[in-house]
């Protein structure tokens, strides 16, 4: 359980702290093209933005998985 508990807990900082520098590196970029979500647009995101949110949300989810798939300890 404690082994669980650290891997998820690792996997949401580390996705936390890439957010963060991820929000902070998007700030000054010029070029923010809108996406076409079929009934709508979306607001002016940085291309970058959005392929960095993919990464961090795929970091966050990776941790996850490994960590209900992390074998039982016994005690």
């Amino acid at each position: 359980m404690l082994l669980r508990l650290r891997l998820t807990m690792t996997s949401l900082i580390g996705g936390g702290l890439l957010l963060l520098l991820l929000c902070l590196g998007a700030q000054n970029l010029d070029n923010r093209p809108q996406l076409n979500l079929g009934v709508g647009r979306s607001a002016p995101l940085p291309v970058g933005f959005v392929v960095g949110i993919a990464m961090v949300i795929g970091v966050i989810s990776g941790g996850i998985t490994a960590a209900l798939l992390a074998p039982q300890q016994e005690d």
